[in-house]
């Protein structure tokens, strides 16, 4: 472990060596003021010294426990591509056997005539022109046998061998290429010669207007799985399916219907930004929330991006008089930053608190973590905020929390004047749709995402095309 001390006259001065020095990684060992030492010492501007200290990191070592991903699943075939498999896959086995035995009655006849021609061989072969050829009965009733199998599909009855002939126009090449036509993959549109085409016709079109609905009904569940298994609820599934529905009606892709909900996902959600700043009188935010989502921490976060970053004069107030060591942590980071902490136990402590700092350009009040179910301890700190006035009121909560148990919360401390959410905890979730189901649901704005434990980086300002990123998947 490397530690090392840095002096520095303020105490934001020596943060900043440590940073720019030992990186975000570094950690504060101990922080004092000191005095030259020495009868000079009396006289001398007093300095900071800060002891930080950072730990090597370790090289990654491949998991052992790690599970592999699972095989991609196989692709569904469209209805189109069944309806082939299943209706041509028999006329295209009819046919090439059809083709066969043609092929095999043009090769005895070629060899008849080779055989014939043997005592002419002196003379120099000539390409003899294909002709046409002529069948015998028997081979005419096989053939119609097999061509009346072919396109019936073996539902009716074929008619009997002593039934009246079919006359064949084609022979030869004629014949084979038509073999070959029939052959094609693309044989919906093919032609019947039995029976009266024109009225097949609107079922072929029936077959495929009901394959192009059952491709648009699959692309539109693909997309409503892939939001189920990010959590997000039936509401909020149903609103953005049917918000992409006329896409999918007119062909688009599987990729383009994704960054089209995307984008009707990003304007529906609510973000109001990062905190402005009043021209005139500070800017007051009370950040209250259910027990253990992180409100001191995201605090100290938002203080330390104001103060260090944006050279806002920033003071915080804690009401956390309930939970064993949550004063020394706030005091611990007001101490770090060099920041005025003030400790309010009722309202008229908070009343005074803030006149104290009516000075500053912003104020952070921590509230203690109240459980939705005690409804006295909530109308207890609803009391002290409602005796100060211009109040922001931030409702914090975890993106681990189950849809409907933040419903529970948000109806709970709705008697609060909520005015934004700030979810935490985004890099202990592996889904982030109770997030989405509290947007469209409860119409509150989204303020500030929280991703991790560090001070201050690990916050973001939260935006709509962030959230969209985070829950449609825009590629596969």
């Amino acid at each position: 472990m490397l530690v090392k001390t840095f002096q520095a006259g303020e105490m934001s001065e020596a943060l900043r060596m440590v940073k720019a020095e030992m990186g975000l990684d570094a950690m504060i060992l101990s922080s004092k003021k000191e005095r030259k030492k020495g009868i000079l010492g009396f006289f001398s501007k007093p300095y900071y010294e800060v002891t930080a200290a950072l730990e090597p990191r370790p090289a990654q070592r491949p998991n052992p426990y790690r599970e592999e991903p699972p095989p991609a699943p196989e692709r569904e075939l469209s209805t189109r591509e069944e309806f082939q498999n299943s209706m041509l896959g028999p006329l295209a086995r009819e046919v090439r056997e059809l083709k066969q035995r043609i092929e095999a009655l043009t090769k005895k006849e070629a060899q008849q005539a080779a055989q014939q021609a043997a005592p002419l061989a002196q003379e120099p072969q000539q390409e003899i022109p294909a002709v046409p050829r002529t069948f015998g009965k028997e081979e005419l009733e096989e053939i119609k046998q097999l061509l009346y199998n072919a396109v019936s599909g073996n539902k009716e009855k074929a008619p009997e061998r002593g039934a009246k002939p079919v006359t064949f126009q084609l022979a030869g090449q004629a014949l084979e290429q038509t073999v070959k036509a029939a052959a094609q993959p693309e044989p919906l549109a093919f032609p019947f010669p039995v029976g009266q085409p024109e009225k097949v016709a609107p079922a072929l079109n029936l077959v495929k207007e009901t394959a192009k609905a059952s491709d648009e009904e699959r692309l539109l569940q693909q997309l409503a799985e892939e939001l189920r298994s990010e959590e997000v609820g039936p509401l909020a599934v149903q609103t953005l399916t049917e918000s992409v529905r006329a896409a999918a009606e007119e062909g688009a892709s599987l990729e383009e219907l994704r960054s089209l909900m995307a984008e009707n996902l990003a304007g529906m959600v609510k973000c109001s930004g990062s905190l402005r700043i009043k021209k005139n009188g500070p800017r007051i935010v009370a950040v209250v929330g259910p027990t253990g989502v992180g409100k001191t921490t995201t605090i100290a976060k938002i203080a330390a991006m104001y103060a260090l970053n944006r050279r806002v004069s920033v003071a915080m107030v804690t009401m956390d008089n309930f939970r064993v060591g949550a004063v020394e942590q706030l005091k611990t980071y007001a101490k770090i930053m060099d920041l005025p902490l003030e400790v309010a136990g009722n309202s008229q402590e908070l009343s005074k608190a803030l006149a104290r700092h009516s000075d500053k350009d912003l104020i952070l009040i921590d509230t203690a973590g109240r459980s939705p179910k005690d409804a006295d301890r909530l109308d207890e700190l609803k009391g002290y905020l409602e005796t100060q006035t211009g109040i922001d009121v931030y409702l914090c909560l975890s993106a681990t929390t189950r849809s409907r148990e933040i419903d529970e919360i948000i109806a709970t401390f709705g008697t609060l004047p909520l005015t934004k959410l700030l979810f935490t905890k985004l890099d202990e979730s592996r889904t982030f749709g109770c997030i989405v189901d509290t947007c469209l649901k409860h119409k509150i704005p989204l303020s500030y995402f929280s991703t991790g434990q560090k001070v201050p980086e690990d916050i973001e300002v939260a935006t709509s095309r962030k959230l969209a990123a985070m829950v449609v998947q825009e590629s596969n």
